[in-house]
């Protein structure tokens, strides 16, 4: 399992902006643990659109029971039934220092409406300027995906995550270290979904890399074999850097 202490760069938790942070790659990169140590160091609130639609499936909410028939199927939710989500979510004041993004945007047209809903609510605009949008990907090679997605399982009850396959695993097989409930393997974890998912982000999602490379806001960051703090080191200069701009 991970360790508490994350050896990063000293950085701000309660002044100053942050400014947005998106975080790219292909399910099983890795963006909810990092997504999570960021919003630690920061202060900052993470922002899942898997966990907002899975919070809607599970209280049977018209949304989520949509997002539940397109989830089974390794399908994505369609952009109009997302975004006015993700702008609902953005408009709650734990988000007026920054905020993380982790699932979100999926697609190039979702990208051109977050560009046009940060300018139109004029985001972390400060005396000199705008904050700088930091986009990081994530880039884990395709088995590698694999064997981490097919061991991935998680709590119901805490909701950490863990892997039987890698060294995020549990103290106890099958067991959740923190309040001892069985961990249970999600539903968009099984292989026929995997290979869906997969197959869903390389035709909707690699795009958005050319549209972030153009607008010079791309950090791309290896996810695979890098240890943990590695990463999340990688990712706090990357949003230092962004920051300074």
């Amino acid at each position: 399992m991970e360790t508490e202490a994350i050896p990063v760069p000293d950085v701000n938790k309660t002044e100053g902006l942050v400014g947005p942070v998106i975080l790219l790659g292909p399910p099983g990169a890795g963006k909810g643990t990092q997504a999570k140590r960021i919003s630690e160091l920061y202060g900052i609130p993470q922002i899942s659109t898997g966990d907002i639609l899975r919070d809607n499936i599970s209280r049977g909410t018209e949304l989520g029971k949509l997002a539940g028939e397109l989830m089974e199927r390794g399908e994505l939710v369609p952009d109009e039934l997302v975004v006015q989500m993700v702008a609902d979510r953005l408009a709650q004041p734990d988000c007026v220092r920054g905020f993380i993004l982790d699932g979100f945007p999926r697609t190039v047209k979702q990208a051109e409406w977050l560009d046009k809903h940060l300018a139109e609510k004029r985001f972390f605009e400060t005396g000199s300027g705008c904050k700088q949008l930091v986009v990081i990907q994530l880039t884990v090679e395709y088995n590698h995906l694999l064997r981490r997605l097919t061991g991935r399982r998680t709590c119901p009850t805490c909701g950490r995550i863990y892997n039987a396959n890698t060294t995020q695993r549990s103290l106890v097989e099958g067991v959740c270290d923190i309040d001892g409930s069985a961990l249970v393997t999600r539903k968009d974890d099984r292989d026929d979904v995997i290979a869906e998912r997969l197959k869903n982000y390389e035709k909707q999602t690699l795009p958005l890399v050319s549209y972030y490379t153009q607008r010079n806001r791309l950090t791309e960051i290896d996810g695979g074999e890098a240890d943990l703090d590695v990463i999340t080191t990688e990712a706090v200069k990357a949003i230092e850097h962004g920051n300074r701009m």
